[in-house]
């Protein structure tokens, strides 16, 4: 009986009442019984269509189910309108509805779906089920959701998709999927929900999906998707929802879009699109709640007209270049949540540009506010402290504000992130940020703050990063910070600190990555509870004056990778304990009171720099690991050292049984005399040298440029470029990107050349650069200030040059000014360099040729000289840079049939004057090739 439709029992029911009281039954009753009595007595193993039952039994046998066994039960012992996820119609015992979201199925999509042609929906969201679409799918004429998302499909969308007319919401999310979108698409009248996003589609965005007239949300985020964006779009008239960000698309919004009037989310970004905001957007979308065109290139002012969008919830504009004041429209907009308006050209020099923050105080749903990397000025308003309590996120670094932090931010309890640095901030930290106990990152660094570091910030157990260095915060670390348990990385350096280095700091933070407290004036030892950071990637405790032995337990930090302690007054040995340190890279011990042996373990371990000089070890270098690289080791300033590899210039090492000779009476004076006399010397100079290098902690920007910088880690130089920003920048090479950034001693600027180690040469060209600029000092080359070799926040391989910058640009961007120079202002207020300019410039490069080929210890030929390698300084200065290329010779020669077999080398296409690399002899510059 089971086997019957519902309308079948009803009727048999009704022949059984007239049999039973003795009427006749009616023709079309009577022909129906027999019916019925047919199909009960018919056998069969699946109880309604043949074709569904085969096609669903194809379908599992593709299907794998390894963890919920949800297709177990898809067997003859249940009718399949019954199994698990299978939806039949009451009328023709059709399957209608495949719903198998979430089931952890893996395996491919099996053909055969295309035969169950009553199907309507078709649910397979959250499987890990890959191949490729089945073509077949397109047979399904009553298909009306098609629902793939969040799987591994790959390929292309099968173009005969537009077979299944009756398609209304098609759903194809985070896959594999390949290839462009197909035209045909256009055809499924009656879709309302076309959804592709977090593929790898490519091409453009076909015209033909401008018929879509029914469409009410268009996703394709996140593809590979580009060109321009097609003006048929704007005849979906009925569309709420728009997601084409994170593509490649470019060019200008096509002005039909603003005709959508019942967008309700309008997200653009992560894409190149270009122009002005239109003043009337607020006006065009009423009902915008999601305002999303961060990291574009749009210029021009925020519209005020966004007042009039009552339902704006998030508004980014993070990323472009939008100038002008923050207008204070943003407190009439009651349900906004978050305001994106980092990294643009906002502000105009008015003391009054912060109080856009006041009128936030309306916005009780505000969650996050973020206005870093702009050019704010003016104070922050006390009614800050009245922003809404549900702030999470509070961005305001990268400015010029000034002026006291006022207490009440302490007020907003729930903030997770507090970003304040790199502005004019002045007075003390107020102690009211103890209150914040949801802080997770709190950055303070490169302000103007005084005072004592309150101790109520140790209340902040969930802190995670703590940055307040570049201050003049003064005092002792107060001890109550080892609160602090989940702190990762902790940077209070170059402020005015003194007293002892807590314990407690060390004692309960077992997640510390990164510990910067150098630049202050610590005083004692280095307290023996660091060992137990077992995670501590990164210290620097230089330039302090802490003294004693340098703890055995830091051998106890094994993933330890730099150490800085240098400038301090350590003594005593090298603990043997620092073979442990088997990840160590930098070690800089330099400046201190060191002595003893070197240890042999140093051999083993693969550093990439290693500084000891200054110290009193005394004995023999060894000759063998990182002590036969001479630019990776520093020795200087051990006068009881001796050996090494000749580079050292060490002297010889004494025989351990030197022969017994006589001695004259003067030959016994000058044997002691004059070795005394050179030691006195030495060590007299090494203290007044160290003693010099101490006192010198602040550096003018002519000090910077000298060779006593600094080594630079990769944190200082992500912090310097604002996380190497796209908008600082200013040139991309064969193997290098160049960046503008400022030091954090004392913002000076300086070029960053960040070596992209995935080119093939890339680390080659790094390596002959610093080989090439070593030991060479020239007026017209540019000068190199320092180099880092590092590993990235990513675990990377990382590798750059800092240079001293130019800041009139390359000779190239004022002799052929191109699309992406147009808006230099420098280049636009002078016209291109007249004969006699353009002669200086020849001549300061054929200087600097004349001393790389004539004047160097080792003649260097620089094989790359062009327009764009010639760098101007202020006074429109040539200076020669980028020795990528660089050829060192040991003398000249004539050339031989070996040194011309190199061919030429240099840029692809380009063959300048000198760079035939092949032959080690000067090349007149030819003054034309940069006119």
């Amino acid at each position: 009986m089971n086997l019957l439709s519902s309308f079948c029992v009803q009727n048999l029911v009704a022949v059984l009442i007239v049999l039973m009281q003795g009427k006749t039954l009616p023709l079309i009753t009577s022909s129906f019984l027999l019916t019925a009595a047919s199909t009960i007595t018919a056998p069969s193993s699946f109880g309604g269509n043949e074709t569904d039952y085969e096609a669903l039994l194809a379908f599992k046998a593709k299907i794998q189910d390894p963890h919920s066994n949800t297709l177990s039960s898809w067997n003859d012992s249940l009718d399949f309108c019954n199994w698990p996820g299978i939806t039949c119609g009451r009328r023709h015992g059709r399957v209608r509805i495949i719903n198998l979201v979430d089931q952890k199925l893996a395996g491919t999509l099996s053909p055969y779906v295309g035969n169950i042609s009553f199907l309507r929906e078709i649910r397979l969201a959250n499987n890990t089920i890959h191949g490729e679409i089945p073509p077949e799918v397109g047979r399904l004429l009553r298909l009306r959701v098609l629902m793939l998302t969040n799987n591994s499909i790959e390929g292309k969308i099968p173009a005969n998709l537009s077979g299944c007319s009756s398609l209304a919401e098609l759903y194809i999310d985070r896959n594999k999927l390949g290839g462009e979108i197909p035209t045909e698409l256009g055809f499924l009248s009656k879709l309302t929900i076309l959804s592709f996003r977090q593929n790898n589609l490519l091409g453009k965005i076909p015209h033909s999906i401008g018929n879509l007239t029914s469409l009410e949300s268009l996703s394709l985020k996140r593809n590979v998707l580009e060109g321009t964006i097609p003006d048929s779009l704007g005849r979906l008239k009925r569309l709420t929802s728009l997601l084409l960000g994170e593509n490649k698309l470019s060019g200008f919004i096509p002005p039909s879009l603003y005709n959508l009037s019942l967008i309700t989310t309008f997200y653009l970004g992560g894409n190149g699109f270009r122009g002005s905001l239109p003043s009337n957007l607020g006006l065009s979308f009423p009902h915008l709640q999601w305002l999303a065109l961060w990291q574009n290139q749009f210029s021009g002012p925020i519209p005020g007209s966004l007042t009039n969008a009552s339902e704006l919830q998030i508004v980014s504009f993070t990323y472009n270049s939008l100038t002008g004041k923050i207008p204070d429209i943003f407190g009439k907009l009651h349900h906004l949540s978050g305001l994106h308006f980092g990294s643009n050209n906002l502000g105009t020099g008015g003391d009054d540009e912060m109080a856009f923050l006041a009128s936030l105080t309306n916005c009780s749903m505000l969650k996050v506010v973020s206005i870093n990397n702009n050019r704010l000025e003016g104070s922050l308003p006390i009614t800050v402290g009245n922003l809404s309590t549900y702030m999470v996120y509070f961005g305001l670094s990268g400015n010029h504000i000034v002026g006291r932090i006022p207490s009440g931010i302490g007020n907003l309890v729930n903030l997770t992130f507090l970003y304040m640095d790199r502005n004019h901030f002045t007075g003390e930290i107020p102690t009211s940020f103890g209150n914040l106990r949801k802080l997770e990152q709190f950055s303070l660094f490169s302000n103007r703050l005084s005072g004592k570091i309150p101790s109520s910030l140790g209340n902040l157990s969930l802190l995670s990063v703590l940055y307040l260095d570049d201050n003049k915060l003064q005092d002792t670390i107060p001890a109550s910070l080892g609160g602090c348990k989940n702190l990762v990385s902790l940077g209070l350096s170059r402020n005015n600190l003194n007293g002892s280095i807590p314990e407690q700091l060390f004692g309960t933070s077992s997640v510390l990555f990164s510990l910067n407290l150098s630049h202050n004036q610590f005083t004692g030892s280095l307290p023996s509870t660091i060992g137990s950071l077992k995670g501590l990637s990164e210290l620097d405790v230089s330039w302090n004056m802490l003294s004693g032995e340098i703890p055995t337990s830091l051998g106890g930090c094994t993933s330890l990778e730099v150490l800085h302690m240098e400038d301090n007054f350590f003594q005593g040995s090298i603990p043997s304990s620092f073979s442990s340190l088997r990840g160590i890279q930098f070690l800089d011990l330099s400046c201190n009171n060191l002595s003893g042996q070197l240890p042999n373990f140093l051999v083993t371990i693969p550093f990439i720099s290693l500084n000891l000089s200054y110290n009193n070890f005394e004995g023999e270098v060894p000759r063998k690991g990182v002590f036969t690289n001479k630019s990776a080791v520093s020795v200087v300033g051990n006068d009881k050292l001796c050996g090494g590899i000749l580079e050292f210039h060490l002297s010889e090492c004494p025989n351990k049984e030197p022969k017994k000779t006589k001695m004259s009476h003067l030959q016994y004076l000058l044997a002691i005399t004059i070795p005394c006399a050179l030691v006195g010397a030495i060590t007299v100079s090494s203290f007044l040298f160290c003693w010099f290098k101490k006192k010198r902690k602040e550096h003018s920007s002519d000090t910077l440029l000298k060779e006593s910088f600094p080594q630079i880690s990769y944190e200082r130089l992500f912090k310097a470029t604002d996380g190497f920003s796209t908008t600082n920048l200013i040139g991309v090479g064969s193997f290098s990107s160049v960046y503008k950034g400022r030091i954090d001693e004392d913002g000076t600027l300086v070029a960053i050349k960040v070596l992209n180690l995935q080119r093939r040469g890339a680390s080659k060209s790094f390596k002959d650069e610093c080989e090439a600029l070593r030991n060479i000092r020239h007026r017209n080359l540019v000068k190199i200030i320092t180099s880092c070799s590092s590993i990235d926040f990513q675990g990377n391989n990382f590798k750059a040059l800092v240079y001293e910058y130019m800041p009139k640009g390359s000779l190239e961007k004022w002799l052929h000014p191109t699309q992406e120079t147009h808006d230099d202002q420098q280049i636009n207020q002078v016209q291109r360099p007249n004969l006699l300019e353009r002669i200086n410039i020849a001549i300061d490069v054929a200087a600097a040729l004349d001393y790389l080929h004539h004047h160097c210890h080792s003649p260097i030929i620089h094989c790359d000289v062009k327009p764009s390698n010639i760098l101007l300084d202020k006074d429109m200065i040539g200076h020669l840079g980028d020795f990528g290329l660089a050829r060192i010779f040991q003398e000249f020669s004539e050339p031989s049939l070996e040194s011309s077999s190199a061919g030429i080398k240099g840029t692809t296409g380009y063959a300048a004057p000198g760079n035939n690399c092949s032959f080690p002899l000067p090349i007149p510059l030819n003054i034309a090739n940069i006119s």
